[in-house]
């Protein structure tokens, strides 16, 4: 089975608060290695947590402000002085690459690898990457700027073979692929067995969704269900809810509740204001909706796994 898991560099909202660094994280899959968001800190947690930059293909920044994107200047910049040549694919608003461009132009500042930059449109939900076992879509998200989050979906698998089948019909070797795709299977005298007869159901294809800054919006909903690891941010607690509204931001309810509309299987929060050094007040406000809930502290890494079907 193919890695697929999520790694949390940082959670912190605004500024960074009691140890929590702003918002990254590192998803893994297929043997890519994808960042979401690069908030200040990011290369220092890289390092801290022992993942190497230069395996880093693909950026994908979910808005512009600040907390999300501050430390990418500087994460750039180590990929070139630690020799990088191979081209890194940034994902962003038009924005970002004229900030880049400008920060690089007074610093004098030339990469020695190429920067392929994918413009982002936040006004609608895009298919933005495929790779050949996954792809990579914008999520429409509701903030005070234009913001997406990002949903990555490996790309559906094969039905499983019978070993027992296959060798009681002696199934030859070159036709298994087909098999595995939905075909029947003729026998020398000519009797057809039925697709059914000779495989089990496929495993099933794993999603994770990032729902980057937002207001409560249930709009979100049909493009993340039964996620099978859901990130949300979950700014404050239920009695700040004023202010998550002034702010277009969510409370842990909010986020827990977005989970149980969806029927996503597992849930992070992260996000969090500074104003909490006690994560788990929000954490607990979140259980009493949807259970499986956890924190996205930072250095946890979350397998996205599921249940073999029978």
């Amino acid at each position: 089975m193919d890695t697929f898991n999520v790694t949390i560099l940082g959670c912190s909202s605004a500024t960074p608060a009691f140890g929590r660094n702003p918002t990254s994280q590192i998803v893994q899959i297929a043997g890519s290695y994808l960042l979401l968001d690069c908030g200040e800190a990011t290369q220092i947690q890289l390092r801290k947590y022992s993942i190497k930059f230069q395996r880093i293909d693909h950026i994908f920044i979910s808005h512009l402000h600040g907390d999300h994107f501050l430390g990418l200047p500087g994460l750039l910049s180590s990929m070139h002085l630690l020799g990088r040549k191979e081209p890194l694919h940034l994902y962003a608003e038009e924005g970002l690459k004229n900030i880049l461009d400008t920060t690089h132009h007074y610093s004098r500042t030339t990469l020695q690898y190429p920067i392929i930059f994918h413009p982002l449109d936040m006004n609608k939900e895009t298919e933005i990457l495929r790779e050949s076992k996954f792809t990579v879509r914008t999520l429409k998200m509701k903030h005070s700027i234009p913001c997406c989050g990002f949903l990555i979906e490996e790309l559906p698998r094969p039905l499983r073979l019978i070993k027992e089948k296959i060798e009681e019909y002696s199934i030859p070797i070159v036709q298994m692929e087909a098999i595995k795709g939905g075909a029947d299977f003729k026998t020398n005298n000519g009797k057809m067995i039925a697709n059914n007869e000779l495989t089990l159901p496929a495993i099933p294809a794993r999603k994770y969704a990032y729902c980057a800054d937002t207001i409560y919006n249930e709009e979100i909903i049909p493009s993340i269900e039964n996620a099978d690891l859901l990130y949300h941010e979950a700014t404050f607690t239920e009695e700040m809810k004023e202010r998550a509204k002034q702010t277009m931001h969510c409370t842990a309810k909010d986020a827990a509740t977005i989970a149980l509309k969806a029927k996503a299987r597992k849930l992070i929060i992260g996000h969090f204001s500074a104003r909490y050094k006690d994560l788990n007040p929000l954490l607990e406000e979140a259980k009493l909706v949807f259970p499986n809930t956890f924190l996205a502290e930072e250095g946890t890494k979350f397998e996205v796994d599921f249940k073999i079907p029978a």
